[in-house]
């Protein structure tokens, strides 16, 4: 198989799994492993490892009495998820489980838990609850799921190296919009789409979230951001389920991946995890500054430093 290929084209990766008739997961393992010069099965073990943290967040991110350092968030998770084991979920249990899960580990991230940045911390929670989601619902073993995260990976590194994953250079589209983007490609795999269609739903959640901006609350990773977590999840769905149904995004995943570079660069600093705009910048958002913080001077973020990811 030749794995001579970068991640600067994800229309490039899918040509060549397409080529050789096997998943995107497949291919990104063995180019891996070629590249760390290490067996396909250690490259494998690692990442399992990694699910096997994401796995171990929800219980102790759905305790109700968990609370965030700040205390301004913490419980919601808690809340979803009676709703949805309950069946009392306007959606079904697949997008209710997927809900209560990303809060779940959004607010682990927030109380300082043990996280698995994905591809930040701020957007923690939409890759694994996708994929923990699709283990339960569908009977999926571990290796299938592991397996999804190196598509999902693959995603996140031609984003990467295109636009941005971070917020504080692209706002919050290149942080939840990245991650929705490799939470629906994983979907898709896990639901046994093609590469093409994981790409196509690609284009379709980033196309869905582009232009979000990064206005953390006292520069806080979590509010707005837990919700966006789960907005995030949500949204990966619906483009998997789109691009399942072979519906597909009229503008390719590369050009949206770059659109969203041109709309980050384009983008107010102010609206760029610094606090100083949107929801951060609502009278709300100003006293809930000052209920952690203290009185704000000069109209601005404090600088804890506590947006960054």
């Amino acid at each position: 198989m030749e794995l001579d290929f970068n991640y600067h084209s994800l229309a490039a990766i899918v040509t060549l799994a397409e080529e050789h008739h096997v998943p995107l997961s497949q291919l990104v393992l063995a180019q891996q492993a070629q590249q760390l010069e290490k067996s396909e099965e250690a490259v494998y073990e690692q990442m399992r490892q990694n699910y096997q943290v994401m796995s171990e967040c929800i219980e102790p991110g759905c305790d109700p009495d968990l609370r965030s350092t700040s205390g301004l968030t913490g419980g919601s998770a808690a809340k979803m998820r009676r709703v949805s084991e309950r069946g009392g979920s306007l959606t079904g249990s697949v997008i209710s489980g997927a809900l209560y899960r990303a809060l779940a580990i959004a607010e682990l991230n927030a109380a300082m838990g043990r996280i698995v940045a994905s591809p930040t911390a701020g957007s923690c929670g939409i890759l694994p609850a996708a994929v923990l989601t699709m283990q339960e619902e569908k009977g999926l073993s571990e290796r299938e799921c592991v397996m999804s995260l190196f598509t999902a990976s693959a995603v996140g590194m031609v984003i990467a190296n295109n636009a941005s994953l971070a917020g504080a250079q692209g706002g919050c589209q290149a942080e939840c919009g990245s991650a929705s983007a490799m939470a629906a490609a994983a979907i898709v795999e896990l639901a046994g789409g093609t590469p093409s269609q994981a790409e196509q739903a690609v284009a379709i959640a980033l196309k869905n979230i582009l232009g979000l901006v990064c206005d953390p609350v006292a520069g806080l990773v979590e509010i707005p951001c837990i919700k966006r977590n789960a907005s995030g999840v949500a949204g990966a769905f619906v483009a998997a389920e789109l691009a399942l149904a072979g519906i597909d995004s009229a503008i390719p995943a590369d050009e949206v991946i770059l659109a969203m570079k041109r709309v980050g660069d384009a983008m107010s600093p102010t609206l760029k995890e610094t606090a100083e705009g949107g929801l951060a910048a609502t009278p709300t958002g100003r006293k809930l500054h000052e209920q952690v913080f203290g009185p704000i001077t000069g109209g601005s973020c404090s600088g804890c430093g506590g947006c960054h990811s």
